[in-house]
């Protein structure tokens, strides 16, 4: 029964997935490529009607109408631009030169007249913003003189071709110049001798030359250089009326250039004088034929990864149904031997889910039970661990102060040297003291080792706290001579105030311990970033570098200079270390040119 639901759940999925799969690729593959065309015309044949009555309102105002073309092609990807019943660019009037025509001899009707040429399609504008701009510049420059080549049509004249007199060099429109190169010939070799060819030739001298600079509004329709060709194109079909259509409706055609489809919008327009201009667009279809051949290519691997995902989902039902209740089993016979570390893995919402869930959070329960205990036998572990090794210490530090009051007491009840009474009276007083301060020390030092004790965290300034426990020792300062100098920032930090006195008391107790005579001491309290840097610099004898780290062990005595004869109990260092932990502080030991840092870190 089993086996029958998963074989039944495995086939429906997949064949849905299949099903799903082969409309998707059906409908993106086939359809969605003409579906993506038309909505695009029909967008921009509404998008391009909006223009053409924003043209008409700001009719006349240039600078207006280049910022609707620039508008139109933001909002829709999408090249547009004006030109009049010629094929002239209307709205441009930053790229041409003039010239003064002086050959009366070609035609007297121009003599003496100003002609203006438009360069834009006759010339890249990249030859005038690249490199060779200069070139250009000198060659078509004020007072050179040039042959013009004209398409004479009706009462107008179109130029197609820029040529320096005397030169080879020329710049042309070529889609006028192959047609006016064809008319030659087929008049020619037709033997229509009397045919009037419509091309005149001006010749004179340059008067001005206008060039963009790249930054005019202008200059965004002459930058796309395919979008010039097809202006020019149709500027040769309009002129020699030899395209099928007619240019008097909207005509929207094909256009295939290097393997690219685009669509061409040729909108008349007419004014209130009847002249006839054309709003001219141009659209790529180029995105929607990259995203099918795309989704083709997408597809194989589609297919394979839909295959991977029904075998998935097969052995998921498969799991899902059939294992559940081996699962729940094999994970309560774990937890049966305290084993803890599984979990059940099943969240569905039913009854099994139910199940699962209350075992998973009987699990978790025990399992805090369980580790709370075992943190409870460690931490009586390590109590009891820190109760030995107290005894342990306190047994032989106090074993040499016992040892010297036994001495004294039993020469005291010998009756020798009665005349040192007092002395040894003194002896054994200070020896009691030093049992009374260690003891003291490792109830303290004990304490910070249990693992019970919290830090109380306050804010204080540490440079007078500093100053306040440098006053306090002042006297044993002066009793050796010594020299302390200080490098206190004002800044605030946090810590327990108290204990942070006995880290810096401790610190500065063994450099006066440790210094010799008439020797110096550093003390500075520095701003790291977050954080403050406190050290204590004692001139004198260097410690091992491999004992650094062990003088902050509990009874240290690394060589001669730190006996017991010099003093302390030797716990300073090891209750320091606890204290600047329990802050979660960093501290430490180094070895300075002539002497020994220690330092230790607080936040601010």
């Amino acid at each position: 029964m089993r086996t029958g639901i998963v074989f039944k759940l495995f086939t429906l999925t997949t064949l849905l997935c299949l099903f799903i799969l082969t409309t998707i690729y059906m409908g993106q593959t086939i359809f969605f490529k003409q579906y993506y065309a038309n909505r695009k015309v029909n967008d921009i044949q509404a998008n391009i009607q909006a223009f053409r009555n924003d043209y008409l309102n700001n009719a006349g105002n240039v600078l207006a109408i280049q910022k609707l073309e620039q508008d139109f092609y933001r909002q829709n990807n999408t090249w547009i631009t004006t030109l009049d019943s010629q094929g002239n660019l209307k709205n441009t009037n930053d790229f041409y030169l003039e010239v003064k025509i002086d050959s009366p001899k070609v035609n007297n009707e121009f003599y003496g007249k100003t002609i203006s040429v438009p360069l834009y399609n006759m010339m890249n504008i990249n030859e005038v913003l690249n490199a060779t701009s200069d070139q250009v510049k000198s060659l078509l420059a004020p007072k050179a003189r040039v042959i013009i080549s004209e398409y004479k049509k009706e009462s107008g004249l179109i130029p197609y071709r820029v040529q320096l007199e005397k030169s080879n060099i020329f710049w042309a429109n070529e889609k006028i110049t192959k047609k006016m190169d064809d008319l030659t010939l087929d008049i020619k070799y037709s033997n229509k001798e009397k045919t009037e060819f419509p091309g005149i030739s001006l010749s004179g001298a340059i008067t001005k030359v206008l060039y963009p600079n790249g930054n005019e509004s202008s200059s965004f329709i002459y930058t796309n250089s395919l979008f010039m060709d097809r202006i020019k194109e149709f500027q040769a079909n309009l002129l020699f009326n030899e395209s099928n259509n007619s240019f008097d409706t909207l005509q929207i055609l094909d256009v295939t250039q290097n393997d690219v489809k685009y669509k061409l919008f040729i909108d008349p327009i007419k004014d209130q004088v009847g002249v006839t201009s054309y709003i001219f667009s141009m659209a790529s279809l180029q995105p929607v034929d990259e995203a099918v051949q795309m989704l083709k290519d997408y597809y194989v691997y589609m297919i394979v990864l839909v295959m991977l995902l029904i075998v998935l989902a097969a052995l998921y039902y498969s799991r899902k149904i059939a294992k559940p209740l081996l699962q729940i089993n094999q994970t309560t016979k774990k937890i049966a031997s305290l084993d803890f570390s599984e979990t059940i893995t099943i969240r569905s919402n039913d009854e099994i889910g139910d199940l699962s869930q209350s075992i998973n959070s009987l699990s978790q329960t025990l399992h805090s039970y369980i580790e709370q205990l075992q943190k409870d036998i460690e931490k009586e572990k390590q109590l009891e661990r820190t109760r030995k090794e107290f005894i342990s210490g306190v047994s032989h530090e106090l074993k040499t102060p016992l040892s010297v009051m036994k001495s004294c007491i039993s020469i005291l009840e010998d009756g020798v040297a009665a005349h040192k009474k007092d002395h040894y009276f003194q002896a054994m007083n200070k020896e009691v003291d030093k049992m009374n301060l260690l003891i003291v020390d490792m109830l303290e030092l004990a304490k910070f080792e249990s693992g019970t004790y919290k830090m109380k965290m306050d804010a204080f300034y540490i440079d007078k706290l500093m100053e306040e426990i440098c006053e306090k020792l002042s006297l044993e300062f002066s009793s050796k001579g010594l020299q302390v100098h200080t490098e206190l920032a004002v800044v605030e930090v946090m810590g327990n105030q108290h204990r942070i006195e006995q880290v810096i008391s401790n610190f500065l107790t063994n450099a006066i311990r440790y210094s010799p005579e008439d020797e110096q001491i550093f003390i500075s309290v520095m701003e790291e970033q977050a954080q403050v840097k406190i050290s204590v610099e004692n001139k004198g004898a260097h410690i091992a570098e491999d004992q650094l780290d062990k003088v902050w062990d509990r009874f240290y005595r690394g060589d001669i200079a730190r006996q017991r004869a010099q003093g302390g109990t030797g716990l300073g260092l090891a209750i320091s270390k606890n204290i600047l932990e329990l802050h979660s502080a960093q501290y430490g030991a180094a070895n300075t040119e002539d002497g020994v840092l220690f330092y230790f870190y607080l936040n601010k």
